[in-house]
């Protein structure tokens, strides 16, 4: 893609994770803390994402994923998530609440949703919330929905192992949805790993159809340790190898996204070229594992500015084109990578780059 003027340029752009949330509704983040004073503790709408893009006419859209709204700690307390899924339908539909930071033009530009779900509580409570979700959406924002996201990063040790959680990600493979997966290595090791390994495949286990296999869209390159400066660390080679096991499921797909949060600080704020030279083993390992047919673009936008700047956005863009660049990837390699993957893993209504 290097002789396109812009990253990107030639290639319809699909951003398959990004997050929106209106300043109205702070209180019901499970991370806010008003007395902390968070880069991201304020709204955060589809006007800002558009000025953070500059609009690019090659991008169609975006994914929304989940912002973790509280769930009364036992995920039995539906409340905030459903006031998501409400807010979510005011900008699918194009009607915005006064200040919210959306009109009805930027309705196009939402292609699909992945709320939160109670995946943890097993198949009959999740069918009930899954009721109550679709109600809350209305048939026009629930086309939208695409799959569901429970964030397994900061939960205990075996919860994705538990039968209820099982019996959940079976029930998102039979109902067509696909489950977005959020570990992080980096912050709890290689277990997490090995945990996503064996949930990956006991949820496959005895399900005969391979229509009805949940389908999973790894997040983040499973959030590895991006601080580590050798290839023969543990932790680089425990993440390498739980990379090429999880690839093996075809059931698999990985974000390109979220490196930046995983950086030393030192390299946040740096440009994209040297950002690009000091993660090249991670995305090395992603291409080689995945290969650019399961593999999509994602920007984590706006987690991906802190500690970057509001051109955090169009930095990513640059590495991932120096990723494509590196990989020698053909158009068709390119076009699926930033487009083409996402539009098939979260089966998006929309036509073909």
């Amino acid at each position: 893609m290097g002789s396109h003027s812009e990253p990107g340029d030639g290639y319809c752009l699909i951003d398959s994770h990004m997050h929106l949330f209106p300043a109205s509704e702070l209180t019901t983040l499970n991370w806010y803390n008003p007395k902390e004073n968070s880069p991201l503790a304020d709204q955060r709408s589809v006007a800002e994402y558009n000025a953070a893009t500059g609009s690019p006419p090659n991008l169609q859209g975006f994914v929304f994923v989940e912002v973790d709204r509280k769930n009364g700690g036992d995920s039995k307390e539906w409340t905030y998530p459903l006031q998501e899924i409400a807010y979510l339908r005011r900008v699918v539909t194009g009607t915005p609440k006064d200040g919210e930071g959306h009109t009805p033009e930027d309705a196009r530009l939402c292609l699909g949703l992945v709320p939160w779900a109670p995946v943890v509580l097993g198949a009959d409570q999740l069918s009930k919330y899954l009721s109550q979700a679709e109600k809350e959406a209305g048939p026009e924002t629930w086309r939208k929905v695409k799959g569901f996201r429970y964030l397994l990063q900061d939960k205990p040790n075996g919860t994705a192992l538990s039968q209820e959680f099982i019996e959940g990600l079976k029930l998102l493979g039979q109902k067509g949805f696909v489950f977005d997966l959020g570990v992080d290595q980096h912050r709890r090791g290689r277990i997490q790993l090995e945990e996503a390994v064996e949930m990956i495949d006991r949820a496959h286990e005895g399900v005969e159809k391979e229509e009805e296999k949940v389908v999973f869209i790894l997040n983040h390159l499973c959030k590895p340790d991006m601080t580590i400066i050798s290839q023969t660390d543990p932790s680089f080679i425990a993440w390498r190898t739980a990379m090429f096991t999880l690839s093996k499921c075809q059931c698999t797909y990985m974000k390109l996204s979220g490196s930046f949060s995983e950086l030393p600080d030192r390299l946040k704020a740096r440009p994209a070229e040297d950002i690009f030279a000091a993660i090249i083993p991670w995305l090395a390992v992603v291409i080689a594992a995945f290969g650019p047919s399961r593999i999509m673009f994602g920007s984590d936008w706006p987690v991906c500015t802190v500690g970057v700047g509001d051109d955090a956005w169009k930095k990513w863009v640059k590495v991932v084109d120096m990723v494509c660049d590196l990989a020698g990837l053909g158009e068709e390699d390119q076009r699926m990578l930033w487009a083409g993957t996402a539009r098939e893993a979260y089966k998006l209504d929309i036509g073909s780059s």
